[in-house]
This record gives C-alpha cells, structure tokens and sequence, in this order.
C-alpha cells in the first residue's frame, strides 16, 4: 500500500511544483519528473494498473469523439505519409538493432526488443518470449518514453511557438450530463470488448471505435472535459516516472545510459522525416512531428489534443507504427529462429 501512496503523493507534489514554477504540461510532465526523482533516489513506488488503463480510456473517448464524417472523409488524403511509416520503423530497426549490439553488447532478441518502437506491454512480451533480458527492455522503453514525451513540448514550442497552456477540453459543468454518460458508457462498453476480442491497445482503442461510431451518429459533439483529461495526464505521467522504482546503479550505467543514447537517434531520425514530410508539403511540420514521434500513442494524443493538431491524422500513424511493429516481431523471430537467443 505504501508505495503506492507515494506514488500518489510524489507525482502531486511535481504537479504543484510545475504550476508554481510555470513550466509545460503541469499534469504530465510534472508526474513524470517527480516519479522518476523519487526513483532515482531509491523511494518505492507502484501504480494500480487497472485505475491507470481506465484513465487511458478517456484518451481514447477523446480522439473518437472527432471523427466526424466530415474527418473520415480525410483518411484517402493521408495515404502519402501513411506509406512513410514502415519506412520510418526500418530505419529505427536499421540503426538501433547495430547500436544496441556493437556499442551495448545486448543479446540480438534483447536490442531488437529495445529498439522496435511499439507498446511496451507487447514489447515485453514478445521480448521475454524470445529469451531477452525483460528488465533492460523495460527501462529501456520507458526511458524512450520519458524523453520523447519531455522533450516534444520544447520542440514545439521553441520551433512553432505552440501553446500548451490551452485546456484540453470544457469544463464538465459546461457539458450536458447526456453526453458524459454516453461518453462513460463508450468508455467502459468499448474497452471491455475491444480485451474480449485481443485488441492491441485496447483500453484506447476500444474507446475510440466505440466514441467513434455514436459521434459518427451525431449523438455526440463534445470531447471529454478538460478535468477528465488532466486525469489522465497525471495517470500517465505517474506511471511512466515510477517504471524506474527499484533501479540500480548498474542498470543507470547500463540500460539508462544506452536508452539516452537510442534516444538521441530516434530523435534525429524524427525531424529527418518530418523536415522530408514538411519539405514536400505532405503535412504540416507539427502534426508530422506528432504522427512520426515514436513516443507511446496515449502520451502523444495528449499532447496533440493541448495544442489543436489534426487528431485523426496523428492517430492514424500511431496507429500503423504499432500494427507495423507487433505485425513484424513474431515474423522476425521466425525468419532468425534460434539465432534470436546469440
């Protein structure tokens, strides 16, 4: 119980500190640092997983909620970036797979793990079923997380000038008590049959086809309230910082230097394709910087929600890259079979 009161009361104390220091995304960025000081310096701490996929529900309800007919209509449009995206997942594989064998001497299923850019759950997963070391690949995605998440908001900022002071959605006292109940019945309905049927990613997923179909019926023309995402960015934020709980000094040599060092490429590698993208008039250069970030999906819809990108653009992308990556991790261990374990 402890551990997770302090988790609670860590990642409250970094919203506080953020509100007073006037830094970006109090509600996320300010949980994550926290988390991850309190980590370092050894405190215990430990989410409740399902209060924190039930917080990612509302993300997903939130990206439904905008796919109007009149957005869906835009999807044949997005063809030319869209082909981008198992590009862009090769060149990560192209460099990071190299990187984690040559320079961190990792076993090949355990830099290949670390380098795919997908879910971490199914990261973790497929990386433990092909004999990878499961907590170097945890840190390191959490560590790609944290830093693609921290680091966005300054890039945005600093190259478009964005604002991330604008309020994700209304307040809940503007909004009709109809729709937030639909809008909780999506949430609960989507998520729980999207996990019934093995949906990837079904606590966001689930939601948005669900939120998706009843706006697509003109029965909902809100997003959630903004108090509802801010939840959801403090949830986030919480469990991305207190991934770090339990890490030894060897590890912060090792898998955290190494995922810092992944994280510098990936980032290079982004604003390679989004300058390509942006060059040619494909997308804008902040909505391909959102859609091409290899960041989790339900961070990066957050962000995208506070600064007013195209939110079924971005999605789609995010979208692709996972289904690229889980698509792909199971037909590589086939084709290399046993060199997989070397």
């Amino acid at each position: 119980m402890m551990p997770i009161l302090n988790s609670f009361v860590i990642a409250a104390l970094g919203v506080v500190a953020f509100h007073l220091l006037g830094l970006p995304l109090p509600w996320l960025l300010g949980p994550i640092t926290a988390c991850l000081a309190a980590a370092l310096m050894g405190v215990p701490m430990r989410g409740i997983k399902p209060l924190n996929d039930s917080m990612r529900t509302i993300l997903g309800v939130a990206v439904g909620a905008t796919l109007t007919p009149a957005v869906l209509a835009t999807f044949p449009a997005m063809w030319t970036t869209l082909i981008l995206v198992p590009l862009m997942v090769f060149c990560i594989g192209l460099v990071g797979i190299p990187y984690f064998r040559r320079v961190w001497r990792y076993d090949f299923s355990t830099a290949y793990y670390a380098t795919m850019p997908g879910g971490l759950q199914d990261m973790l997963v497929f990386g433990e079923e092909a004999g990878g070391n499961v907590r170097t690949l945890s840190l390191i995605h959490a560590t790609r997380v944290l830093v693609i998440v921290v680091a966005l908001p300054f890039i945005l900022r600093g190259i478009w000038d964005a604002d991330l002071s604008n309020p994700p959605g209304e307040p809940a006292s503007t909004l009709p008590l109809g729709e937030m109940a639909l809008m909780v019945a999506c949430a609960i309905l989507g998520w729980q049959v999207a996990r019934w049927v093995g949906l990837f990613g079904a606590s966001i997923l689930g939601p948005l086809i669900a939120t998706g179909i009843v706006a697509m019926l003109g029965l909902l023309t809100h997003r959630p309230p903004a108090e509802a995402i801010w939840a959801a960015q403090f949830f986030i934020g919480m469990t991305i910082g207190s991934k770090y709980a339990g890490i030894t000094l060897s590890e912060v040599r090792r898998d955290l230097v190494a995922g810092l060092g992944f994280c510098l490429l990936l980032i290079i590698l982004t604003l390679i394709f989004v300058e390509v993208i942006y060059g040619f008039g494909l997308a804008s250069g902040q909505e391909a910087l959102l859609a091409f970030a290899p960041g989790g999906q339900a961070e990066l819809t957050v962000l995208a929600l506070i600064v007013g990108a195209d939110m079924a653009f971005v999605v789609a992308h995010h979208l692709l890259r996972i289904f690229v990556v889980i698509l792909g991790a199971p037909l590589v261990a086939r084709l290399f079979g046993r060199n997989m374990q070397g």
